[in-house]
């Protein structure tokens, strides 16, 4: 009884953690590779992805069902896709509220998330050591560097949209780089969250394809570079994460205003001056309790166990 309480438990957790993926996905500006670094399930995720491979389809054509089911870690995945999909559902209408109503919080939510996933990260890489330390310079330029582009806007067409799904869930793998703000800069976010909301399903499907290609891609690269280079990789991920730190800074100015654009302003400022800038109150105790519930949060969905350690084996 206990054993079954115990992985009702795990499943519970694991498809939980996939929700605040999902969510987290959907903000621009976050990354749900963030989230799966936090919450100890990065590198399952990745070898798990990795292993639809000629295995994979071998074990399916023998009809070897339960040997593919281990093979490609499947209740996990099942388990971490479907809490991903209820969390991007979830949240495609509840993000714009926040982006409207509470943008302050809402960054400082993802700032505890963020800080908090770069300190249990410490275990991985020696930051003391060139090899480790220009990786991670260079993971936070990149990441400095995308935030700073201009978001466009477009009327996307169907081999457009494939590539926007394909880059936006290569960078949704990467922790520190956010596929929603990748598809900003390629000006089809508006356009796949007006989508996902009156479920179009042509144009979600093209997307999806995209995902499909850009997803298989993407893990197998950094699956390799974490078995051979794995300081140096998680090095890189440590930069990317920090990078991402100065693009979330809660108070931030800009033209726009109750939109995405104004959440990815780019103009950081101190709460004083947001208040005398834009006239809003900066909400500086609320914003730190949003900062220790992300700190918090990532904490529990940690768990305790070791850093690089594998996540609910058992499922």
């Amino acid at each position: 009884m206990t054993g079954s309480a115990d992985n009702a438990t795990r499943h519970l957790l694991v498809y939980a953690k996939g929700i605040v993926m999902g969510i987290s996905d959907s903000v621009p500006g976050v990354s749900g590779g963030t989230i799966a670094v936090a919450a100890n399930i990065y590198d399952r995720i990745i070898y798990a992805v990795r292993a639809i491979d000629a295995e994979a389809l071998r074990l399916l054509l023998r009809g070897r069902a339960m040997a593919l089911w281990k093979h490609l870690d499947g209740a996990f995945l099942l388990l971490l896709g479907f809490g991903i999909v209820s969390g991007v559902l979830l949240s495609a209408n509840l993000i714009l509220f926040l982006i409207e109503n509470n943008p302050v919080p809402l960054r400082a939510f993802f700032i505890g998330l963020i800080a908090a996933a770069i300190w249990m990260l410490r275990a991985e890489t020696s930051l003391r050591d060139w090899r480790n330390a220009l990786p991670a310079v260079t993971g936070a330029l990149l990441v400095l560097l995308i935030s700073m582009a201009s978001p466009g806007q477009i009327q996307p067409s169907a081999p457009y949209l494939f590539f926007c799904g394909m880059i936006a869930v290569s960078a949704m793998l990467l922790p520190g780089l956010s596929g929603a703000f990748i598809l900003l800069l390629l000006g089809a976010y508006q356009y796949m969250l007006n989508a996902l909301i009156t479920l179009e399903a042509q144009v979600l499907l093209i997307f999806l394809a995209g995902c499909v290609v850009g997803v298989m891609l993407m893990s197998r690269i950094v699956a390799w570079l974490l078995r051979n280079y794995r300081q140096r990789a998680y090095g890189f991920i440590c930069g990317m994460l920090a990078g991402s730190l100065l693009a979330l800074w809660p108070w931030q100015i800009s033209g726009a205003t109750g939109d995405v654009m104004q959440f990815l302003a780019n103009q950081p400022v101190w709460p004083g001056e947001y208040f005398e800038l834009s006239g809003r109150d900066p909400v500086i105790l609320i914003s730190l309790a949003a900062l220790l519930a992300g700190l918090g949060l990532t904490l529990l969905a940690r768990g305790p166990s070791a850093p690089g350690a594998a996540d609910d084996n058992s499922l």
